[in-house]
């Protein structure tokens, strides 16, 4: 089991490596910061090989691949590809073979061969208006590929075949809510979950044999005592009390979002078919909770804040109650977390 944790800190143009102890008693250790990555919000992790892919932004935007140290915690730069348009979500696919990227900015996503530590010419390119997410999901068959689009409100999907190439489903989109600002997803098993962003909503999506989503029911996980409004695209939810939602992950029976104006957590209990039940609770967490993420066993939570300089590890417990074991200082404008 992983009890290595990433952090990137957009502001810093860092990432952060920490540990997990377990005992006597749950702590984070910060083992080392580096790596030259201007604005990074996300990066991708080949664990068998430890190597991390991370967007950067600059003239020009790219990736840099990056070498992973599991005793020291230090990054290494191996090489860099330029993009054009920074990435706003990255995923590997096919083993570590491929490299699957969004830009929010440019509207577009790609696949990258990875060849070696390098990543080679592009292609199966796709274009929605502010992409924000790709998720690759493993099958039998090859591999799904969804990719959230924020400006239009949908989910696309694909399969990803032979030589890596994206092709669609039928149908090749899924809608979300007009307005609703979706924002990120993830898959897990017959149900997918997402987040939006301008509306505050938790949505479960059914995934049918043939990888086709389609919705199946909603919740707002937005604290009702927050006095936050639906917000908007284009939209400053720190000049108006607006919903700001970020991301979501899955925990054992949980699903767990993060909203950012109210910087909470919130916990949706899901029962075994994967249907979503009550929410049973609001919990503070480091200010502007872009990103958090969930460790393999489901039983910590490491949440950071673009406005915080802290790292929280928190303990989910068996009634949904998460309590902070420790809290730790990072760089800044920590936005991405990933276990590796």
């Amino acid at each position: 089991m992983s009890e290595l944790i990433l952090v990137a800190n957009a502001a810093d143009g860092t990432i952060s490596t920490l540990r997990l102890h377990r005992d006597p008693a749950p702590r984070l250790e910060v083992l080392d910061t580096s790596g030259d990555v201007d604005g990074c919000g996300t990066f991708a992790v080949d664990a068998d090989r430890d190597l991390v892919f991370a967007a950067y932004k600059g003239e020009p935007a790219g990736i840099a691949t990056l070498r992973l140290d599991r005793t020291t915690g230090e990054l290494t730069e191996l090489s860099r590809r330029a993009t054009g348009d920074a990435m706003t979500y990255l995923s590997l696919a096919s083993g570590g073979a491929a490299l699957l990227g969004v830009s929010y900015s440019g509207g577009l996503g790609a696949v990258w061969p990875v060849v070696g530590t390098e990543l080679a010419e592009p292609h199966s390119r796709f274009a929605y208006d502010n992409l924000h997410c790709v998720v690759t999901v493993p099958t039998e068959s090859g591999e799904r590929v969804y990719a959230v689009s924020l400006g239009e409100d949908l989910v696309a999907q694909f399969t990803l075949g032979d030589g890596d190439r994206l092709t669609p489903l039928e149908p090749a989109t899924v809608p979300v809510t007009p307005g609703a600002g979706a924002r990120h997803l993830v898959v897990d098993g017959s149900s997918a979950y997402l987040v939006t962003e301008f509306s505050g909503e938790l949505i479960r999506f059914t995934v049918h044999p043939d990888g086709t989503l389609e919705r199946a029911e909603a919740t707002s996980v937005v604290d009702p005592g927050a006095g936050l409004q639906h917000s908007r695209f284009g939209a400053d939810p720190k000049a108006a009390p607006l919903i700001w939602g970020a991301d979501v992950h899955v925990a054992r029976g949980w699903v767990i979002t993060s909203e950012r104006s109210s910087s909470q957590l919130t916990l949706v209990r899901r029962g075994a078919d994967g249907r979503l039940g009550e929410v049973v609770g609001y919990i503070g967490t480091e200010q502007t909770p872009r990103g958090f993420a969930v460790s393999d066993d489901g039983r910590f939570v490491v949440a950071v804040g673009e406005d915080s300089t802290h790292a929280q590890l928190l303990e989910l417990l068996p009634d949904g109650a998460l309590e902070q074991r420790d809290r730790v200082t990072i760089g800044r404008g920590a936005n991405w977390v990933r276990w590796v």
